[in-house]
């Protein structure tokens, strides 16, 4: 029977490793990273974007001098990458570039304002910050994208710059099945929020806190608190309850809004969040914070055709001339490249006849000689390795032996005298 037991429990680890592949591999990745000297401000900025969109990033990216945007995408697609984050500084202000994997588009932004991590936490009275927040995806919350006077005046060519920045975002963070989601892991929510202008989107990120609501503060501490307050000044628990002096008063919080109230539909860790009971849901701000101002929309990775320009605006024949100069310049770079290629095997040809006539011509004037083609080949590789400095060649042995009859001379005359 325990065999059989620690079978199945294995089975179901087995099931539970793959969906949890699974869902690893679907889920959207990203790269986070600065270019350029930036500053230790923008570089500040760029961990606290990494952190926040932990767990699907890369946490410890290292990033080079000389590494380009090319390194990124081919690096980007062998590790299932979906998204690139990219900050600079120019002299006037901080661009971000927000980049779809493998072929675009490209947003690309103005951050008008921005606040680091450690100056919001800095300012909270309470905050609340743990490891534990960072181990599941925050939740995306979209506001004013959509807007409802333009609905009926597009054409087929009409880009809406809000719906596809809304798209865009929406694919960087991953998809939640409500019916599996459990509330427990949920415990950050980062906002793109579109102002009343239109004009630049806010992004906020924020810890999630549940909390019971219809009980008074003294029972909060008797229900929420693992330490049990000091009873010794009274007789009992309901005195205690009762009690209104003590300065309960100024223990008081704010009762929350009707709107932050709602009926749980499954029991959260914390005291008094049971199922089916009203708890509030308090936002407590983590950080960053920046202000962003969509500025160009590209078709493709960095490149492509621009789908929108706040700064610039063309014509309908202006953008034709532009759509056909880039279209000669497409037609005029496959030409050079055929031209190439036609030039490289004219050349390899005309290397490979002068080679056979210089063959033809050698074995013409070795017939003419009365040699053979092979010997004086040989002859000449011998002549070759010697100059090498290769093992003695005949000409070298031949040029040794006349030295020593030289010798032999020169000896045989000193005898005579």
């Amino acid at each position: 029977m325990g065999r059989k037991k620690a079978k199945k429990v294995k089975e179901n680890r087995l099931i539970l490793s793959k969906k949890e592949d699974e869902k690893l591999s679907r889920a959207p990745h990203s790269f986070v990273f600065y270019r350029g000297n930036v500053g230790g401000n923008v570089m500040d900025l760029t961990m606290d974007v990494r952190r926040m969109m932990e767990p699907y990033t890369a946490s410890n990216l290292q990033v080079q001098k000389q590494n380009v945007w090319k390194d990124f995408v081919a690096v980007g697609g062998l590790l299932g990458v979906t998204n690139i984050l990219s900050f600079n500084k120019t002299q006037q202000n901080v661009t971000l570039r927000l980049a779809r994997l493998p072929k675009g588009p490209t947003l690309y932004f103005k951050v008008k304002n921005y606040t680091l991590c450690k100056d919001i936490v800095s300012n909270l009275k309470r905050p609340q910050t743990c490891e534990e927040q960072y181990r599941n995806p925050g939740l995306l919350v979209l506001n004013n994208f959509q807007d409802k006077h333009k609905e009926g005046s597009k054409d087929i060519n009409f880009v809406d710059p809000h719906r596809l920045c809304q798209s865009m975002l929406q694919n960087m963070f991953p998809s939640l099945n409500v019916h599996e989601l459990n509330l427990n892991n949920v415990k950050r929510c980062v906002e793109f929020s579109v102002s009343e202008d239109k004009s630049c989107i806010e992004m906020r990120h924020y810890s999630i806190a549940v909390h019971p609501v219809g009980i008074s503060r003294r029972m909060k501490k008797l229900v929420t608190k693992k330490e049990i307050p000091n009873l010794n000044k009274f007789d009992d628990v309901g005195e205690f309850l009762m009690n209104q002096g003590d300065g309960s008063a100024s223990e008081s919080e704010a009762e929350p809004e009707e709107k932050s109230k709602v009926q749980l539909p499954q029991k959260m860790t914390g005291n008094g969040n049971m199922k089916n009971h009203k708890s509030a849901v308090r936002l407590t701000e983590l950080g960053p914070r920046m202000t962003l101002e969509l500025l160009k929309i590209e078709d493709g990775l960095c490149e492509g055709k621009v789908l929108y320009h706040k700064l610039i605006s063309k014509s309908e024949a202006e953008l034709e001339q532009l759509e056909q100069a880039k279209l000669n310049k497409i037609k005029e770079k496959e030409y050079r490249k055929k031209v190439q290629e036609q030039n490289v095997k004219r050349k390899e040809d005309q290397k490979a006849l002068n080679k056979e006539k210089s063959i033809q011509g050698m074995k013409r004037k070795h017939a003419q000689d009365g040699e053979d083609p092979n010997a004086a080949n040989a002859k000449k590789t011998t002549t070759w390795n010697q100059g090498r400095g290769g093992a003695p060649t005949s000409k070298s042995n031949s040029f040794n032996k006349k030295r020593n009859q030289r010798q032999n001379t020169s000896e045989t005359g000193q005898e005579l005298y």
